[in-house]
């Protein structure tokens, strides 16, 4: 999911900035990691009153655990998890970024810890395509790449930006749009905790592989993560994170 407008000003950072990410022997000498995530996007990461929750930082606790290290969390908004990493802020973000062709330029991806794609919600049963939002009005969360691809599909009345994802989803609760595209299993957990809001899913608009991300050129650490969560996915630690938030595998195929 996740991140476009803030590109820019990730790659001017790392531009113009003289900071030096931390190698993965330094992490290692010091003995923990500092791992950024939202806090904001359940069931991914979340907070459950003040615990920090959610298949990524589960995820996330579970390499750094694997690769003998220590963990810190940091939670900010979404817009600022990328430039905080290009600024060497934390080490590495984990929350829901697609890989993409243009993120790339910026930061340096670790392989998928799932895969997924936005999907159209609605409260009526003829908005299920997505031919279906010609002139209509859809909610996205700003800076996403659900964003981008209402943007692209001919006939969109307005798309209405909102900081979350919540705020888009209530947008669409309060009526004052008529579609919200969100990631599948945000939907598919919001429709198990409220099955009697009127919401109804409809087709996927496109599919993406989310990764982790590091400072550009950070191989040594992005290696190292790699590499313990391939052992978790084969052990069968990875699948039971999933099957405990989503009743489902939802590592990429």
């Amino acid at each position: 999911m996740k991140m476009l407008k803030t590109l820019a000003a990730v790659l001017a950072v790392c531009a113009a900035a003289a900071v030096q990410a931390r190698p993965l022997d330094e992490i290692q000498k010091n003995g923990t990691i500092v791992l950024a995530t939202e806090g904001q996007y359940a069931p991914f990461n979340y907070f459950k009153g003040k615990e920090l929750t959610g298949y990524e930082v589960e995820v996330g606790e579970a390499v750094a655990k694997k690769m003998g290290l220590k963990y810190e969390w940091k939670t900010v908004g979404f817009d600022a998890l990328l430039t905080g990493l290009a600024q060497d802020r934390w080490d590495l973000v984990i929350a829901s970024h697609a890989i993409t062709e243009e993120r790339a330029k910026a930061v340096t991806f670790t392989h998928p810890h799932y895969c997924s794609g936005g999907i159209i919600v609605s409260r009526s049963a003829s908005i299920a395509k997505p031919a279906d939002l010609s002139g209509k009005v859809v909610a996205v969360q700003t800076g996403t790449t659900y964003l981008e691809h209402v943007q692209k599909l001919p006939g969109v009345k307005e798309v209405k930006n909102f900081p979350t994802d919540d705020a888009a989803r209530n947008a669409l609760g309060t009526k004052r749009v008529d579609a919200w595209v969100t990631d599948r299993f945000v939907a598919k957990e919001m429709l198990k905790k409220v099955p009697k809001a009127g919401f109804k899913t409809g087709e996927l608009l496109f599919v993406e592989q989310i990764a982790a991300a590091v400072s550009k050129g950070n191989d040594g650490l992005a290696g190292a993560w790699n590499k313990a969560l391939q052992e978790l996915m084969a052990d069968g630690t990875i699948a039971k994170i999933s099957q405990k938030y989503f009743q489902e595998d939802v590592t990429c195929k």
